[in-house]
């Protein structure tokens, strides 16, 4: 009797795991469905002409899908593809730099004990707490008095310091990366920044994929600094040429050829997520043969 109650039991727990499964899966697919359609929409759009658009919604792809592309490349007074070449300059640097330097900062939080250790992490918190908005009138009359408008390097060189980014490091290395590794390389001779470029970053790599990620999408889409620095029109990003194809006189305005433009500054982002997400992979994996 007791081993029929024992297969019972474990007939149960069988069936119950599998409904939560088939659960997780229904949500899963759901979640996907809601996150992929709006970018099948966009797409679908960008192959349509503007009276098209006008009728309203459509399932099926239109045929004005080369006209919106050789439209959007002779628009009057704008260049997408210098565009492009402007915010992938940027917002690869920003990515590179701030995921670096993010995690330097971090691993000194973490590997070295000093008398302002604690004060230094509190305050690196604190400054994550104060919106860009707040500082943008100091950092403009910095900028300005310094001769940096129309230049990258005030895009690049403050996003550095990301005190979100450091945060993620920080929290990753106390369960990633243990003291006594460090220790060892160092009675084995390893000087500092060896110790830090070949032992403790291969091990971020999970973490700094992610954060790269996260910092390349942020700097590509960052609207706000750019139109506040950057007046030339060989100067401005993607975001500022999309908003001004959005705000063109209605002679000129073409929702065909906006839609082609979004859909154009999505595809870089797209390529740096697979080029980045087999860390993320590889990080997962590693994580779950450890455990």
């Amino acid at each position: 009797m007791a081993v029929k109650s024992n297969n019972k039991q474990k007939a149960s727990k069988g069936v119950g795991i599998g409904a939560r499964r088939v659960i997780a899966y229904v949500v899963l697919v759901l979640i996907s469905f809601l996150c992929l359609f709006w970018f099948y929409v966009l797409f679908i759009n960008a192959t349509r002409s503007q009276g098209d658009l006008a009728r309203g919604f459509s399932y099926i792809p239109g045929s004005h899908l080369l006209q919106n592309w050789n439209n959007m490349l002779h628009f009057p007074m704008i260049s997408m593809m210098t565009g492009m070449i402007n915010s992938i300059i940027v917002s690869l640097l920003t990515a590179a730099l701030c995921t670096y330097f993010s995690t330097m900062t971090a691993y000194a939080i973490h590997a070295y004990d000093f008398k302002l250790k604690n004060f230094m992490f509190t305050f690196i918190l604190a400054v994550m707490m104060i919106p860009s908005q707040v500082t943008v009138l100091g950092f403009l009359q910095l900028v300005r008095g310094m001769g940096l408008e129309d230049n990258f390097i005030p895009l690049i060189v403050p996003a550095i310091a990301s005190p979100v980014v450091f945060f993620y490091m920080k929290q990753y290395m106390e369960s990633a990366l243990p003291l006594s590794l460090v220790e060892a390389a160092r009675i084995d001779g390893s000087g500092e920044f060896r110790t830090f470029n070949s032992i403790v970053l291969p091990l971020m790599k999970p973490a700094m994929a992610v954060q790269a990620i996260f910092s390349f999408v942020s700097s590509w889409n960052n609207y706000f600094t750019p139109s506040l620095i950057l007046h030339d029109d060989k100067m401005k990003t993607l975001p500022i040429l999309i908003a001004q194809l959005r705000s063109a006189d209605w002679k000129e305005k073409d929702l065909g050829v906006v839609y082609m433009a979004i859909s154009f500054s999505i595809f870089p982002v797209i390529v740096v997520y697979l080029i980045l997400s087999k860390h993320i992979v590889q990080g997962l994996a590693m994580g779950s043969v450890k455990g």
